[in-house]
């Protein structure tokens, strides 16, 4: 019950087993050109929008957006909530970007104002935020950050690897540039994917870039071949992690499984997150646990960031794996032994009964540490 890696579903484990196929071979061709085609229905983005399918991390695809919309130089606003925040201001640094932060007290996000008035302050390229921060479990408000970026006609990049397939997200409707992720989290796959939706008008930037990317992560050299694979064609650049392909295809499917039509079982995916995320805050509540989010409004429906009771410490996580359960100690730096990680993503959404095993396991061994005080 980490926040990934997360445990996978008996059809993804099935086809991540079956044989490797090449690159080229016609079922994995297929496999390739459906995912790029069910992204865009869990990304909620245009036809016009372009999904990448890459061998890597989410920090692959973090480097990805950087490199492919940034040019040294140009000033861009990064929106902070946490580690992967300092992670993102940290790639933009590196590729020379003027990085200026809006950030808040560990737990908070900055509001919407705040961000215009930093993005009103000097000429600025871009706006970077984290959906949902893995450090924290907050979530910041990624409509509103949308909009005051169309406001002044800025590109909007997401960190959605703690978000993406399970919390709101209108990548078309809210004008999102982009929105990336890895696939171990609520796209329930096993680490090793790269994956993100770019707009056209990501793309067109990319092509006016006058200091290119490296090439292992340009998009113009992935386009071509993402491109083929859409048209049922093979292509190569790279060999991709065939694998993975193989299962993302049957991830994405069973995410979208609730109806037919796409919108509806994105629809009524997110709000299966949220219904889960409600029984967990039900059951820290009875606990009398506080989390990290300063309030309920900010706090992701992917993960929860507990606090841990007074007298208590990072013991805790110990005591929970005993009772036959595995959560994550904090990872903000400042706060780090003072709360641990519960994630609720992805497959385990469907598991009521795994659900109610984490709720019991946490109950006991927090009432014995409460107990032995």
């Amino acid at each position: 019950m980490i926040p990934g890696p997360l445990e996978v579903s008996d059809g993804v484990r099935a086809a991540a087993a079956e044989v490797p196929r090449r690159h080229v071979a016609p079922d994995l061709v297929e496999a390739m050109g459906a995912s790029l085609e069910a992204m865009r229905h869990v990304w909620r983005a245009g036809n016009e929008a372009q999904p990448f399918i890459v061998a890597g991390s989410g920090t692959l695809a973090m480097e990805m957006a950087t490199w492919n919309l940034v040019a040294p130089g140009e000033r861009v606003v990064v929106v902070n909530t946490g580690f992967f925040s300092d992670r993102a201001a940290e790639m933009l640094r590196r590729r020379g970007a003027n990085v200026a932060q809006v950030s808040a007290e560990p737990g908070d996000a900055p509001g919407a104002d705040a961000v215009a008035q930093a993005l009103d302050d000097h000429p600025t390229a871009a706006l970077f935020a984290t959906h949902v921060d893995t450090s924290t479990g907050v979530r910041v408000d990624a409509e509103a950050l949308c909009r005051v970026a169309s406001e002044r006609d800025m590109l909007t990049v997401f960190d959605g690897v703690c978000a993406t397939g399970g919390e709101r997200f209108e990548m078309e409707a809210w004008n999102a540039d982009v929105y990336l992720t890895a696939s171990q989290k609520a796209i329930g796959l096993p680490a090793g994917l790269a994956l993100l939706v770019a707009s056209a008008r990501a793309l067109k930037r990319r092509r006016a870039l006058t200091s290119p990317p490296p090439m292992a992560i340009d998009w113009l050299e992935w386009l071509p071949v993402m491109t083929a694979y859409e048209e049922r064609r093979p292509a190569y650049f790279a060999t991709p992690a065939t694998t993975l392909v193989w299962a993302l295809r049957t991830g994405l499917a069973e995410i979208l499984s609730a109806d037919t039509d796409p919108a509806t079982a994105m629809d009524a995916r997110v709000a299966a997150h949220a219904e889960v995320a409600q029984t967990f805050r039900a059951a820290w509540r009875e606990l009398e646990l506080d989390l990290v989010p300063v309030s309920e409004a900010l706090a992701a429906n992917t993960l929860s960031a507990v606090r841990y009771p007074d007298g208590v410490g990072q013991e805790l996580v110990g005591a929970i794996k005993e009772r036959g359960v595995v959560v994550a100690p904090g990872l903000h730096p400042q706060l780090k032994e003072r709360y641990f990680r519960v994630g609720h993503m992805g497959d385990v959404i469907t598991r009521p009964t795994d659900i109610n095993r984490c709720i019991a396991a946490v109950s006991d061994a927090v009432r014995a540490a409460r107990s032995g005080l």
